[in-house]
């Protein structure tokens, strides 16, 4: 049987792909947001790892909807979803939390860097000025509104899946929260490289704000990870032989224990530990840490689809 195609395969690659862009725009925003908060202030636009995070939000999200209607059977039909929204269904309501996401997103952002486009708006635009400062009024509100927005986001990625409940490895309840904190690692993950890459400086105060909360990130991903399989070995039944197929020997068994365990989870926090423990980062362990932790978070989510897949109840 191949690691790809089988019988019941229902979502396939693409599903991937754009639960792993969502989880993305809501963790970078997310740490975008708590970097504003709790280090940076009014001077946050200025950041180079800011400016990833606001780079890396829209456009994720922009590419994982692309990805997504293409995937549709028929991609021009798309707009029926948004017109005839139907409340019980799972994707309608993703769709719709994507789009209110996207729209208080970019309301943030002109919050962000009010600054400089007042400056480059003055004397050219007194209209568009006076629009931008009474939108910047209200951060406050937009910054709380945009945090349970990304969160939302962040947790949705895994109640789409649970929606195929045929299926006893993804109708699992602590499918959400992994998917969270997943995507949380994977924006901090994405916030950085492109941090470094914007020539931030990799022993900032940004990387080391973001590495103190990253630590804990990947220990809680870790004890997710053993709750949710060990929830379904005790389960016994169809749902232990879905979890022993997934973890045990074969392609997907390595893509586990290879690519998500060593390289996603262990190898980033070693680095980060050794990291706190240096007296300086470097752009290199900085960029390598990220890197396997965008990895890990790409291979988890094809991981679950793919395998969450192979077991009927």
């Amino acid at each position: 049987m191949s690691p790809f195609h089988f019988d019941g395969l229902v979502w396939h690659w693409p599903i991937a792909i754009y639960l792993f862009l969502a989880g993305v725009s809501a963790g970078a925003i997310t740490f975008a947001i708590l970097l504003k908060h709790f280090k940076l202030g009014n001077n946050a636009y200025k950041s180079g790892f800011i400016q990833a995070a606001c780079l890396i939000a829209p456009l994720s999200v922009f590419a994982g909807l692309g990805i997504l209607v293409l995937d549709l059977t028929k991609p021009f039909d798309f707009w029926k979803i948004l017109v005839f929204y139907n409340g019980t269904s799972v994707m309608s309501v993703g769709v719709a939390v994507l789009m209110i996401y996207q729209l208080i997103l970019f309301a943030w952002l002109i919050c962000v860097f009010k600054e400089p486009v007042l400056n480059w708006c003055h004397g050219r635009w007194p209209l568009v000025n006076r629009l931008l400062s009474a939108l910047a009024k209200h951060e406050p509100s937009i910054t709380g509104f945009l945090t349970i927005l990304a969160l939302s986001l962040g947790a949705y990625t895994g109640f789409l899946l649970s929606a195929l409940t045929t299926y006893p490895m993804l109708n699992n309840p602590v499918l959400p929260l992994l998917f969270l904190i997943s995507g949380l690692s994977s924006g901090a993950a994405g916030t950085l490289l492109g941090g470094v890459l914007l020539k931030g400086n990799p022993d900032g105060k940004e990387v080391h704000f973001i590495h103190n909360i990253e630590i804990p990130i990947i220990l809680v991903e870790l004890v997710l990870l053993f709750t949710f399989f060990i929830g379904l070995i005790i389960s016994g039944g169809q749902s232990k032989i879905a979890a022993l197929t997934a973890i045990g020997e074969g392609f997907w068994g390595w893509v586990f224990w290879g690519g998500i365990i060593i390289v996603g989870l262990s190898l980033p926090l070693a680095f980060n530990l050794f990291m706190k423990a240096s007296s300086k980062r470097k752009f290199s362990y900085v960029a390598i840490t990220a890197s396997c932790s965008l990895i890990g978070v790409f291979l988890l989510r094809n991981f679950i689809l793919y395998t969450g897949q192979m077991t009927v109840a």
